[in-house]
């Protein structure tokens, strides 16, 4: 069964994924509670914020802690199965950090506009109606009302990545839970930067062998570097995360598939205070655990597997 995925199973990650997947850890008070900053890197913009908020004056967003946006995004040659897949899509994301719990996550809407290449379908032409990805991270030393600081090691989570594909059927389904453990880096320099180990549990997967057990690890890397804020309001930030997905058996069935895999997302975001644009480079090797090369076929002729290489992103979004 040819899958339909179109990012990982981790964005980022989406893409806008991608967006702003870098985590901005909160910092420790002297009483041991961290702040309630924003959990993705990305904070209100400066025009909205004030020492002193004043009750009777909103915000220019509906949270002063809860971010969203919608973004309507075009991509090109996207690995993540053996046939890379153009689409345009619409995508709501949100981050933010409240209390212990650190949120970010993304639905998209597949195909919204019926355009992509003749292996992507959606939710108009019998594909997934919706694709999304959820990464909630809690804090240990938030719970533990203490600093748990080691070197540079500042602040340390318990984390989940959830990512589901609601295919039109099963086969065309995936849904995967990573769980594990996760830390802020304190780098001394404006770089953020933050890790993430997991362990992977598979229930559908496009009708693969590991289907329903336990099957492989995750190492991740998030990394955030401001760059620069423009006189017209408009801020320029890098954002990238690097996936490496290792241990799984899915080779030892099938020799197009693979143990490992790797995805590097690197995202320039340029952005006012409430519009967004993305440009986005994402470099897939084995992307999807398919051996690049290898010689497939899903019924319709043999092919040989495109699971290397760079895929792009381009978007435009509203935050509110």
């Amino acid at each position: 069964m040819q899958p339909t995925s179109r990012r990982p199973a981790t964005f980022g990650v989406s893409l806008l994924l991608i967006a702003v997947t870098g985590v901005l850890s909160a910092p420790i008070l002297a009483q041991g509670q961290p702040v309630d900053d924003s959990a993705q890197g990305e904070t209100l913009s400066p025009q909205t914020k004030s020492p002193e908020p004043s009750p009777a004056k909103p915000g220019a967003y509906l949270s002063d802690w809860f971010n969203q946006d919608l973004t309507l995004i075009g991509s090109k040659d996207i690995s993540f199965g053996p046939k890379p897949q153009d689409d345009i899509y619409l995508e709501y994301e949100y981050f933010g950090r409240k209390g212990p719990f650190e949120l970010y996550g993304y639905i998209d809407v597949p195909k919204i506009l019926t355009i992509g290449n003749s292996h992507d379908k959606g939710v108009w032409d019998h594909g997934s109606p919706v694709f999304m990805e959820h990464e909630p991270r809690i804090s240990i030393d938030y719970l533990a009302g203490r600093s748990l600081a080691i070197g540079p090691f500042k602040e340390w989570y318990v984390a989940f990545d959830w990512i589901y594909d609601h295919g039109s059927r099963k086969e065309n389904r995936a849904n995967t839970l990573y769980s594990g453990l996760g830390t802020d880096i304190d780098t001394h320099s404006r770089v953020n930067l933050s890790a993430n180990f997991y362990g992977r549990y598979q229930w559908e997967n496009y009708g693969a062998s590991n289907e329903y057990s336990w099957d492989g690890y995750r190492a991740q890397m998030k990394y955030i570097v401001p760059i620069s804020t423009f006189d017209n309001g408009a801020s320029l930030t890098y954002i990238g995360f690097t996936n490496y997905d290792f241990g799984s058996d899915l080779h030892k069935d099938n020799p197009a598939r693979t143990a490992n895999s790797l995805v590097a997302t690197n995202v320039l975001l340029y952005s006012f205070t409430h519009l967004r644009f993305t440009l986005v480079g994402r470099y897939f090797h084995n992307g999807g655990n398919w051996e690049d090369g290898s010689e497939l076929n899903f019924g319709e002729g043999n092919f040989r597997a495109r699971s290397d290489g760079w895929g792009y992103y381009a978007g435009v979004g509203y935050q509110f």
